[in-house]
């Protein structure tokens, strides 16, 4: 083929009929790779050998007769705390790099692996997924692929850079307070935060624990249900994984938003939100067929609540290094983890119970709506470096508050997909799709129905709108 695909769906397709072979499609995804990872730095780990091999395998099985998966020949990669068997999970940091090679792949590593994906390699992060810009001092900054002067986000900010410059369909992320929707606003492209408990997180290293999920980011909104749909089942690894039925949630994106009720979510959402923002949530809940504005209260509680348990647990990991190796911690999160161990277990424990208080009131929303939407993000992606955000006459510090809006739905873990929508001659922004617990297929759906009627896409690098 003089065009090799580019959406996972097409991959399996061209390669079902013959059209491509897996080890075509995996050597294409490396020379991307290879021609644009320098300028981005979105990779850590280049797994070119692992990937070839699985190439090979799958077009030895292709030939036999053995049918192919649902995955089959797609090229993914992985954000640098999901375990890779014969490599070292960095997790971001600097302290976990003379740690031995991981024995075998994190779960989610091994689902899309049997489902025929090609794994490329480790994509950068923010230092143990502390953070919002993937600024780290010791594996470099990610930029963003729309301008390279410009953050990707973070946590995951690898993650969305590698997807955004099309150097994969596919790549799996984890998100604790908004570390895979940040990246998918900033960056332009599509992705889930499941329910809490619903994909396992075994083999992975954690943040916060109560908090950490893991899900993929994608070009488009079936890519990100064909990878989610890939990845579901229990796993006893993860005492938080859920046992739940597996929900195939591809065939449902057709359906749209028929028979949905669906509002925007109004006062704090707007007024941490800056222009573009704003305008992104305005179109979505327009298009979307918003009944009405609704306002839930207490989000900035949540919020200030949120912090307190990730402070808290977040210390509490990290204890005994804090102790005694601090010099080897990323040193634009060493403070906030050595500050989280000394929050007093009573402000833990009002968080805690704040928490099932928020929770009841969200689970209000959802006997009314079926969908709720609100912004990804409080601004487009900032300048790498910029100290501060402005929204309207305020001036936030930048590397917290970029996960303003997203903080307070993590904490009560309610699905989510993020669909990036590009005001008229600017950067991308996101906006927040949130369903109830366990109905990814409603965020999904709402995600399609939004690229279906032109308002959501990727768009690579230098391209036309």
């Amino acid at each position: 083929m003089s065009h090799y695909p580019t959406t996972a769906l097409d991959c399996v397709n061209a390669f079902a009929l013959s059209q491509i072979s897996a080890r075509e499609l995996a050597v294409a995804a490396l020379e991307r790779i290879s021609a644009q990872n320098e300028a981005l730095n979105a990779f850590t780990e280049i797994t070119g050998q692992r990937a070839l091999a699985e190439a090979d395998a799958l077009d030895k099985a292709f030939r036999r007769g053995d049918g192919f998966p649902t995955l089959a020949a797609v090229p993914y990669a992985v954000k640098n705390l999901f375990d890779i068997a014969g490599v070292t999970t960095l997790a971001g940091a600097q302290i976990l790099s003379r740690n031995p090679p991981a024995e075998r792949d994190a779960v989610l590593v091994e689902r899309i692996s049997a489902g025929g994906g090609l794994l490329m390699g480790a994509l950068n992060m923010d230092a143990l997924a502390y953070g919002f810009t993937t600024e780290n001092t010791y594996y470099g900054v990610t930029r963003n692929p729309h301008d390279p002067l410009r953050s990707a986000g973070g946590s995951s900010g690898g993650t969305g850079a590698a997807v955004a410059a099309g150097l994969v369909p596919i790549a799996l992320g984890s998100d604790t307070n908004g570390s895979i929707r940040v990246p998918s606003s900033l960056c332009g492209v599509f992705g889930l935060k499941p329910t809490y408990g619903r994909l396992p997180r075994t083999g992975s290293f954690p943040f916060v624990a109560s908090f950490d999920h893991l899900g993929p980011l994608a070009g488009n909104a079936a890519d990100l249900a064909l990878a989610y749909d890939a990845m579901q089942g229990h796993d006893a690894g993860d005492p938080a994984c859920a046992q739940r039925p597996v929900a195939k949630t591809l065939d449902t994106l057709k359906h749209g938003m028929k028979g949905l009720r669906v509002a925007r979510l109004a006062g704090y959402f707007d007024d941490n939100a800056g222009d573009e923002a704003r305008w992104a949530a305005s179109v979505a809940a327009t298009a979307l067929g918003a009944c009405e504005e609704v306002v839930l209260e207490g989000t900035d509680r949540a919020r200030a609540a949120a912090f307190v348990i990730t402070a808290s647990e977040g210390g509490a990991l990290h204890l005994d290094n804090l102790r005694t190796r601090p010099e080897e911690f990323e040193p634009l999160s060493v403070d906030r983890l050595t500050a989280g161990t000394l929050v007093p277990a009573s402000w833990y424990q009002h968080a805690q119970r704040y928490r099932r208080q928020y929770l009841a009131r969200m689970l209000a929303l959802f006997d009314k709506y079926d969908v709720l939407i609100a912004p990804a993000t409080p601004v487009t992606a900032p300048l790498l470096g910029q100290e501060y955000i402005a929204i309207g006459p305020r001036q936030l510090p930048t590397r917290p508050n970029l996960g303003l809006l997203t903080q307070p739905i993590s904490f009560v873990g309610m699905p989510v997909a993020v669909a990036p929508l590009w005001p008229a001659g600017g950067l991308p922004i996101g906006v927040q799709l949130i369903a109830a617990p366990w109905r990814e297929d409603l965020c999904l759906r709402a995600a399609w129905a939004l690229q279906e009627q032109g308002l959501a896409y990727s768009r690579m690098p230098g391209s036309a709108a």
